[in-house]
């Protein structure tokens, strides 16, 4: 589409206009032409890079968060200092249709939410690298996202080299192969725009795609995890350029980042001001940490107090942790790996439905987040972890279950300081939510406030089950319990 058709389109709020501008092809476009644009809605300006997207084509992409009419220049430089003609148009940004609540922000210290004020629980899952895998495993791992209970999904721009088989990706990120090698000075668009266009798909799917974009699990086969500062800042700038604008996109600098010999603490330090620099919509931004969680004494962790990281992504394997990290770091906590339910000989991929489903529970009644991986072994090798496929674990239903529960609560519930006992999660005086895990209390003594009321419902957290007991409660109550794992108890005050 040229500039003269772009001119007076209608654009929906949080969603993308994709201006496309021809230009050079001689040389490297990628190194040697530089793409921008200002858009501006009143005395508002925003600047966006664009990129090249081979063909002689190049692309500005742009997220109007702004009703109403805006307007937009676009400049093509080259390094021989010939510039290009600048296009000018305009459009208009229309309100958000219904189910697009704008990307996701951080509302305060425990709590997420989207553009628009609607909130927002992370519920997510891993799938490494699903999109490198062939197109009809692709197309399976959407059909299975669209009914499990997962709203974000971890995965990679890169491939991961694992200990058993795996075919080669058709393609990737950068132009070449690994028998030819790959020149680090150029991209490879069919890579970007298969990428692309499942994000979006996840989009439609209300999932945000936290992804991530650097990992250890290459090792050299490929070059990824070792290119030299110069290609990181090109790779960083071009991935912010092409995919910032989707909404529902989360920046994770990325997966066990000390595992990650070639890189230092600085280089991690320098990425997250890349991104943040260059990003003009300030996407979720945080990194993921790889010690062995057995080992406490070994435990490296990168300092999420820093001000560029927006939020906290934990491995960690207990979940108790959760209320002093809250504590400690005053930003929303999200435990992103705390092992996965399946059966893989590895310590961190064998633990039971019943295991997963109870860690979920201890996270988020304690004011975090938890997020869910499956490791079951497969004859193909099809692990959902790492390329997706199919679930056949026994936790996604009573996540679902779970998600439903805390959904309902109020926005403002938080962890309660009055029953250190077990972890809790309410208001006071108006709601609490108590979670028992692996204890079975026979009963409970309760000290809800005098002069109110309350309904008290038991919750099998495992059948998924919520009794309500009769009558109501109010003062020091003693609550009767089965006496089972896995209970937990709702109380809410009633007029």
């Amino acid at each position: 589409m040229n500039n003269s058709e772009q001119e007076n389109r209608q654009i929906e709020r949080w969603s993308l206009l994709e201006l496309t501008i021809p230009g050079p092809d001689s040389g490297n476009p990628y190194m040697d032409v530089t793409v921008t644009a200002e858009f501006q809605h009143g005395h508002r300006i925003v600047k966006v890079d664009g990129f090249y997207d081979g063909n002689g084509v190049y692309k500005v992409r742009f997220m109007p968060d702004v009703t109403g009419e805006w307007s937009y220049k676009t400049m093509v430089k080259a390094s021989d200092a010939h510039e290009g003609e600048a296009a000018e148009g305009r459009f208009v940004c229309t309100p958000a249709s219904t189910g697009n609540h704008g990307p996701v922000i951080i509302r305060d210290e425990r709590r997420f939410v989207y553009a628009d004020g609607t909130a927002y629980l992370p519920v997510g899952t891993t799938c490494y690298v699903w999109t490198h895998q062939k197109t009809e495993l692709q197309e399976q791992t959407l059909q299975t996202l669209a009914k499990a209970p997962f709203n974000k999904l971890r995965m990679c721009v890169f491939p991961k080299r694992y200990s058993f088989n795996m075919d080669e990706p058709e393609h990737f990120p950068f132009a070449g192969s690994r028998e030819e090698g790959f020149d680090f000075s150029r991209f490879n668009p069919a890579y970007w725009a298969n990428l692309e266009r499942r994000i979006m798909e996840l989009q439609q799917l209300g999932i945000e795609a936290d992804l991530i974009l650097f990992h250890p699990y290459d090792k050299g086969h490929w070059g990824f995890d070792r290119m030299d500062a110069q290609t990181d800042e090109l790779y960083l700038k071009y991935t912010i350029a092409r995919l910032g604008a989707f909404r529902n996109i989360w920046w994770s600098l990325a997966n066990e980042f000390d595992f990650m010999a070639t890189k230092t603490m600085d280089d991690w330090d320098r990425f997250f001001r890349i991104v943040q620099e260059n990003d003009p919509y300030q996407r979720l931004r945080s990194i993921h940490n790889g010690t062995k969680m057995y080992d406490p004494t070994n435990l490296v962790v990168y300092d999420h107090r820093k001000p560029w990281v927006t939020h906290v992504s934990m491995q960690y394997w207990e979940l108790q942790s959760v209320s002093a990290w809250s504590r400690t770091y005053r930003k929303p906590i999200v435990v992103d790996e705390c092992c996965y339910e399946g059966n893989l000989p590895h310590r961190w991929g064998n633990i039971t439905g019943e295991d997963m489903t109870a860690r979920f529970w201890e996270g988020f009644a304690r004011g975090g987040y938890v997020g869910h991986g499956e490791t079951f072994l497969h004859p193909e090798e099809v692990v959902w972890w790492s390329k997706g496929g199919q679930l056949h674990g026994e936790s996604p239903e009573r996540i679902a279950f779970l998600r439903q529960l805390f959904e309902d609560m109020p926005v403002e519930a938080a962890e309660l300081d009055s029953f250190r006992d077990a972890p809790t999660i309410g208001v006071e005086g108006e709601y609490y939510l108590q979670y028992f895990g692996i204890h079975r209390p026979g009963y409970r003594e309760l000290p809800f406030p005098e002069g109110k009321r309350f309904k008290v419902d038991i919750i099998d957290t495992w059948n998924m089950t919520v009794t309500e007991l009769d009558g109501t409660f109010e003062g020091h109550s003693r609550i009767e319990l089965p006496g089972r794992l896995y209970i937990a108890i709702r109380a809410r005050r009633v007029e």
